[in-house]
């Protein structure tokens, strides 16, 4: 039985008729014939990621157009959408679909169990008020940078990262800072699935030039973002170990205009800060 078949729901009151929701009979029916599946996924589950992934994307978009750019058939990409807004997951508005507000549910909870973020907020947001930059706290989540913090203030740069983003780790001071601390065979892993991406002509995208620079952040302790990845910007990160095990559980940095913070002693002065910040985490988070 096809997809469009199974998923549909028979029956049910007024208010539910016309309504496409998916039914014991769906989930049978996705294990019973797994055309798109391989030995450790499920392709349904798959193509309804990868149409989230273009709705995110594309922003507001109509049906016709998320078909074509998935090279899906309409009929099918109308029944993941309509399973997806039944369960709160895409809202439709004048025949475009975006995502909901329930990803921010998701997401905040998540990290709201983070220890992490329970032990660095509080310092991320005295570094921003004390620098007057943008303060942000980082980890690498499956060999990429993940933004889980910021704090701006009025006279620091707004570069519309969104938290949650996530980014190619030798592209931020933030990444760097925790690839220095792991073992070099861990970092080789990371390049050989993620590549060393261009974002500009400042990125270095040469694996011993990459080594080079994890070498000398480790030496002093600090990490710089010098254009990598946004032209006109710097940034300075710093690791975060836990001091039970000694392994790096993620980062904390400033960013500003380049032609701000090296300014007399405005470079000295932030790596200072950003170091005593990665200093007064780490002993919180020993606490959690």
């Amino acid at each position: 039985m096809s997809l469009f078949v199974s998923i549909i729901s028979t029956g049910g009151s007024r208010e539910d008729r016309g309504t496409i929701k998916p039914t014991k009979r769906f989930y049978t029916d996705m294990a019973a014939n797994p055309s798109d599946d391989t030995d450790n996924t499920l392709g349904s589950v798959e193509k309804a990621f990868n149409i989230l992934r273009e709705v995110k994307s594309a922003g507001p978009v109509g049906l016709s157009e998320l078909a074509r750019q998935l090279d899906i058939p309409k009929s099918t990409v109308h029944i993941y959408l309509q399973t997806l807004q039944s369960e709160g997951f895409v809202v439709q508005a004048g025949g475009k679909y975006t995502l909901s507000y329930r990803f921010l549910d998701f997401g905040g909870t998540f990290r709201n169990q983070s220890k992490l973020f329970r032990a660095a907020r509080p310092e991320v947001d005295k570094l921003e008020a004390e620098t007057g930059e943008v303060a942000s706290l980082g980890i690498e989540e499956n060999g990429l940078r993940v933004l889980i913090y910021k704090s701006e203030g009025p006279d620091s740069i707004h570069d519309n990262a969104p938290v949650g983003e996530y980014t190619q780790m030798h592209w931020t001071a933030l990444g760097k800072a925790i690839l220095a601390h792991y073992p070099r065979e861990r970092v080789e892993a990371i390049l050989d699935t993620h590549g060393l991406p261009r974002a500009n002509e400042y990125t270095v995208t040469d694996r011993e030039a990459l080594f080079a620079q994890l070498d000398e952040t480790r030496e002093r302790g600090y990490s710089v973002e010098d254009q990598d990845r946004r032209q006109g910007v710097l940034t300075i990160g710093a690791p975060i170990h836990s001091r039970s095990t000694d392994e790096v559980v993620g980062s904390v940095s400033v960013s500003g205009p380049k032609s701000r913070i090296e300014e007399n002693e405005r470079f000295d002065e932030l790596v200072a800060a950003v170091k005593k910040a990665a200093n007064v985490i780490e002993l919180s988070y020993s606490h959690y």
